[in-house]
């Protein structure tokens, strides 16, 4: 691509021009070109609100599923804060470990959800309103206007912070779902979004960050290096890549495979830096990936915005959880006869429905999966549906994949529903495990134990 070549495609996108990519109203979903601008006009009430909540409450909890967690997750310990917890978990033993170790009476819950029907997410308010004593003073909803959450939390005299609606999920750290935690956290967030603001600028430019990578990322797909070896920080930067990269890309049987921590050597990988010296210059980098993988989109000839196949686990669940079924998960299939399978450009995906606190012990079946030669990726479920989900099934069928359950311990019941957390994410990992086997994806399923 030559330069004039180059500089036309960025005015093209700052022109919002649908035909970058597919011209399939892609143009509807790039208000996060503008957001850093406007969430400064914003950030003061933010910042005002998450000074008095501070004063209120010692312990914030943040209860959200893929583009409403990981942004604060990585805010989280990228700047060392103790005081915000993430729950994108629907296990048993996350919910008692949480229930045990906090405060409730100084815990402000934040309820985030785009779309506002966020099931994973709804079930969690549910459970903390009822045993804080349905007190709205100690929750606050950030979702699109006009959701169901927002209607919700008025009702429930709970502060609101809208989101914009031109900005999915995975393009939205730098907008409220990232800022009011960020804010919550104590994080300088005006510094924050004015380094986003100056990548934004320079994203305009000559020298331009955002287009370089994403040149990078699609001109080495086209060598058939489709794995991005995202360089791991102390912060977990690439949690929160991870889900922009293999949603945006990972469709019509092609994609990138982000793989963060993975070694860039092989035929089959490219390096890609997080550019990180400081922590608060989170916010450009942010914004420079943002811009990369949407150039990337351009050069894999895809519509970056869209999630066609996240809806198909979904489904899979809700039929599950429909029926009189609680599926017990047995062991099926032979981890030994998929890994003797492996070879580049196969990648392993390790799908983990297990406790978060239990993480370190797939370390034994990560090496295993090493051994092949292959790149080797894992995730917690459900947290993985909401950001990888997308890549296993409707991008490259190169995924060997390996689902990993543990004891979900006795039930806990969720207000409202005929179902409680542990048959919820049974129902998960089951509907996950048809959806794949349904797209002929090799898929076999252990216990944590058996690893």
């Amino acid at each position: 691509m030559t330069v004039a070549t180059q500089q036309q495609l960025v005015e093209r996108i700052w022109a919002r021009d649908a035909t970058v990519w597919t011209g399939a109203g892609e143009d509807q979903w790039l208000g996060w070109l503008d957001e850093p601008k406007r969430m400064q006009e914003r950030a003061g009430e933010i910042v005002e609100f998450a000074a008095e909540a501070r004063k209120k409450f010692e312990t914030f909890v943040l209860l959200g599923m893929g583009g409403s967690s990981l942004a604060p997750e990585v805010l989280k310990r990228t700047f060392g804060i103790k005081q915000l917890h993430v729950l994108d978990t629907t296990h048993p033993a996350m919910i008692r470990h949480a229930e045990k170790s906090l405060d409730l009476s100084k815990t402000m819950f934040i309820v985030s959800s785009k779309s506002g029907g966020t099931l994973e997410t709804l079930s969690h308010f549910e459970y903390f309103w009822k045993k804080t004593g349905a007190n709205g003073d100690q929750f606050v909803a950030v979702t699109d206007p006009g959701s169901s959450l927002e209607q919700l939390a008025s009702t429930r005299n709970m502060r609101v912070f809208a989101g914009e609606p031109t900005i999915g999920g995975r393009y939205s750290a730098l907008s409220p779902f990232g800022i009011v935690p960020a804010a919550l956290m104590g994080i300088d967030v005006d510094r924050v979004l004015a380094n986003a603001e100056r990548m934004a600028e320079a994203c305009r430019g000559d020298a331009n960050p955002g287009l370089q990578l994403g040149l990078q990322l699609g001109e080495r797909w086209r060598e058939g290096r489709d794995k991005v070896c995202i360089t791991e920080t102390d912060g977990r930067f690439g949690l929160w890549a991870e889900q922009l990269i293999a949603e945006s890309t990972g469709k019509q049987g092609r994609g990138l495979v982000p793989a963060p921590g993975e070694s860039p050597e092989g035929p089959d990988r490219q390096a890609a830096e997080v550019e990180l010296a400081d922590a608060n210059e989170i916010g450009a980098e942010f914004f420079r990936w943002e811009f990369a993988v949407a150039v990337a989109g351009a050069i894999l000839e895809i519509n970056p915005f869209d999630q066609p196949d996240v809806q198909a686990a979904k489904d899979k669940t809700k039929e599950v959880l429909a029926s009189d079924e609680d599926p017990r998960l047995e062991p099926e299939g032979s981890l030994d006869e998929l890994l003797a399978r492996a070879e580049p450009p196969n990648y392993i995906a390790i799908q983990a429905f297990i406790d978060p606190m239990r993480e370190r012990e797939l370390e034994p079946l990560i090496e295993r999966g090493h051994e092949t030669g292959c790149v080797v990726t894992h995730g917690l479920g459900p947290r993985y549906l909401h950001s990888t989900g997308q890549l296993h099934k409707g991008g490259p069928p190169t995924g060997l994949f390996v689902q990993v359950v543990d004891d979900m311990g006795d039930e806990i019941p969720i207000p409202g529903q005929d179902f409680g957390f542990g048959r919820l994410i049974r129902a998960q990992a089951e509907g996950d495990y048809r959806s794949l086997k349904e797209r002929g994806r090799p898929i076999v399923r252990l216990r944590v134990e058996d690893s």
